[in-house]
């Protein structure tokens, strides 16, 4: 089985943008849906972007107008009728993506399957919100998407055997490694990374070390490409800090987050999209 002939992406931000380039350059025909005229516009200059990087470093054998050809962008939840697959790529929170998945299954046919890209918040959860749970999974992409050779497909509850099998072979068709797990909080990457995160982030509240030498710790001493902390400001310091709040709310104070995210975040350095965090950006 291979990816869907039609993908849809909601949300063209930075990860829906990476996602919709995965499956235009795996073949499908896509369509991003975003909030309003300028939000789609602004997605499909992403993805037409990132699909020209991939003609120059020759990592596809298409034309850039035939890899655009396959990419519209549209504000109506309408035009993912028809969809094969429609992954949901909407910020961190889980009112807004439940209504959004809702929104996006009263499009579609009965077969089509569905998934979210949430990083942290619960499958099962979200696919209670559906009428064909079983046709839900997620699919957490990693950021950047084009650069990045994982996708965590996480399975609910109620996610059917079928399913999981489809997910695992449209993963490899985008040339990425597959990695399976069971819906728990964080899944197993960002459960495993913001513990990571949050101990060197207290570890430069408590003046044990810089944020450089930490990092250059992890990257020297356990050949992590990226630090902790460097990693924390190419996610956003607001995304971090709002999975460690959820994961502090079902596994325990363990996940807490460090007075100084919340007082970085409170001042707007969230990381690389603002300039400053950890690091300097500017």
């Amino acid at each position: 089985m291979t990816v869907p002939s039609k993908v849809g992406v909601l949300g063209g931000g930075r990860m829906g943008a990476g996602i919709a380039h995965a499956f235009c350059t795996a073949g499908a025909s896509v369509v991003v849906v975003e909030r309003d005229e300028q939000a789609a516009n602004a997605a499909y200059e992403r993805v037409a972007s990132n699909l020209a990087k991939s003609v120059e470093r020759g990592t596809t054998d298409e034309s850039l107008d035939a890899l655009v050809a396959r990419l519209s962008v549209s504000t109506d939840y309408a035009d993912f009728a028809g969809s094969g697959l429609v992954v949901e790529a909407v910020p961190e929170d889980f009112d807004l993506k439940a209504s959004a998945l809702q929104a996006v299954e009263e499009q579609l046919d009965a077969d089509a399957w569905l998934a979210s890209n949430t990083s942290s918040l619960s499958v099962s959860e979200l696919a209670e919100k559906l009428q064909r749970p079983e046709r839900f999974c997620g699919l957490h992409f990693f950021n950047p998407v084009p650069a990045s050779t994982l996708i965590e497909v996480v399975l609910g509850k109620q996610t059917s055997d079928e399913l999981a099998e489809a997910a695992r072979t449209w993963v490899a068709d985008l040339g990425k490694t597959p990695v399976v797990v069971n819906d728990a909080p964080g899944f197993a990457s960002s459960r495993l990374g913001v513990a990571i995160a949050i101990e060197a982030m207290r570890m430069v509240e408590e003046g044990v070390a810089s944020a450089e030498d930490i990092d250059a710790a992890m990257v020297l001493g356990y050949k992590h490409p990226t630090g902790p902390l460097k990693t924390t400001d190419i996610v956003g310091l607001d995304v971090r800090l709002g999975i460690a709040e959820y994961l502090a709310s079902t596994l325990g104070p363990r996940f807490e987050p460090p007075q100084i995210l919340r007082d970085k975040v409170a001042r707007g350095e969230l990381g690389r999209k603002t300039g400053k965090g950890f690091f300097d950006w500017s």
